[in-house]
């Protein structure tokens, strides 16, 4: 596989207002999860709200997941053209508004490609738009959150950041009365109870998890023989890593082998290592790998060429982002076969408008997009020729629309 550039992005703390800081990122979001439910029903229930009711630990071990529902499962989500399930109307833009997006870190490819989304939605509502790069340190996150506290915006967006462990900091901004609206800050869509989040914006992480999970089961006829890559350092991780343990114990012919426990931070460090490693434990037993995040399979590929495994002999799946080299491995049929990508374009028009509803004293949409499985079949069709996911679903014009009647 060929080295893909791999953009460090700006300094810690600084602030990003020129569009080419926002291209080419090199890691992907760790905020991808889920929690265990794992029938077809179930997996299909939640798909347009949040708060749903979830099955016990003992309703899932009851359940098994058949090669037959699986397959209906991954077909049903690689549909391509979705057909528009958000609002239908909102606000007029609230003009002459600036907002700040504190994010986690720019060389993040999902939060890159969210606030790509959200540059272009400002242009459209007339509003200016600051963006903080946390740079994935503590003291970058501190000094984003003062930074832009400092630029007095009338919004705030937390891009890729936990809203509790960093409530203090949305504290500042809500006592001034800054509505807060956040992408991938929580383990679930909608409000973030106990800050000031009023919308955490993100595909259903349950149905993502168990999506990838199903797509393994599909994919080897109900014999996978699976390791999980996982950051244990995240809630979210955690949570969905365990959805998708859930999915694969329920396949009665597939092998969990392992759950191994990678930072993303150092996962370009330790993934080639941990690569040789398993494949020496594991030998041909090991033929699926389901990872949080596409990030890992980066600095896997050089491991697996190396030891002479064929590019079909070992399945990478990810219910990552959908970052630009899963979409080039995906195309080149080169281990990676799968990525539940999210709409990172589309998220970043949502979360100006959940803050345009709240400037017009309106409450949030609570709009979750369907997920969406990409492969080699369907790549090509809703923006994947860009080797990124963006539904066609006039998304855009839908929102100009109502913003500007």
């Amino acid at each position: 596989m060929p080295d893909y550039d791999r953009v460090t992005g700006p300094r810690a703390g600084t602030t990003c207002g020129d569009p080419t800081c926002l291209i080419r990122p090199r890691l992907l979001s760790p905020w991808l999860l889920g929690m265990a439910c794992i029938t077809v029903a179930c997996l299909f229930t939640a798909t347009s709200g949040y708060g749903q009711d979830l099955p016990s630990a003992a309703d899932a071990e009851n359940d098994k997941v058949t090669v037959t529902q699986a397959r209906e499962v991954v077909s049903r989500a690689s549909l391509g053209a979705v057909r528009w399930s958000g609002p239908a109307s909102g606000p007029q833009a609230q003009r002459g508004k600036s907002i700040a997006l504190v994010a986690e870190d720019l060389r993040n490819g999902g939060i890159v490609g969210v606030a790509q989304g959200a540059r272009e939605a400002a242009n459209a509502l007339g509003w200016t738009l600051k963006i903080f790069d946390g740079a994935g340190s503590s003291a970058g996150r501190a000094k984003a959150f003062s930074d832009a506290l400092a630029a007095k915006p009338d919004g705030l967006i937390l891009c890729g950041s936990d809203a509790l462990e960093n409530n203090s900091a949305l504290l500042l901004f809500a006592n001034r009365e800054v509505p807060v609206v956040g992408w991938h800050a929580g383990v679930r869509p909608g409000p973030i109870d106990g800050t000031p989040v009023a919308m955490n914006v993100t595909t259903d992480p349950l149905e993502v998890a168990r999506l990838t999970a199903m797509a393994a089961v599909a994919q080897s006829n109900g014999r996978a023989g699976v390791v999980i890559l996982t950051d244990s350092k995240y809630s979210i991780a955690v949570a969905k890593t365990k959805a998708m343990e859930d999915v694969i114990r329920a396949c009665r012919k597939c092998t969990l082998l392992e759950v191994r426990d990678v930072a993303i931070s150092e996962s370009g460090e330790k993934m080639p290592a941990v690569t040789k490693e398993l494949l020496g434990r594991y030998g041909k037993r090991w033929t699926h790998t389901l990872a949080i995040n596409d990030i890992y399979f980066d600095y896997s590929i050089a491991s697996l060429t190396n030891a002479a495994i064929p590019s079909d002999g070992l399945s990478l799946l990810s219910a990552g982002d959908g970052s630009a080299s899963a979409f080039l491995r995906i195309q080149a049929k080169t281990y990676q076969t799968v990525t539940v990508a999210e709409p990172l374009n589309l998220h970043g028009w949502q979360v100006m408008d959940e803050l345009n509803r709240l400037f017009a004293g309106q409450p949030v949409s609570g709009f979750v997009a369907p997920v969406h499985l990409v492969n080699a079949d369907n790549m090509a069709f809703d923006g994947g020729k860009k080797f990124h996911y963006d539904p066609d679903n006039g998304y855009r014009n839908i929102y100009r629309h109502q913003w500007n009647p």
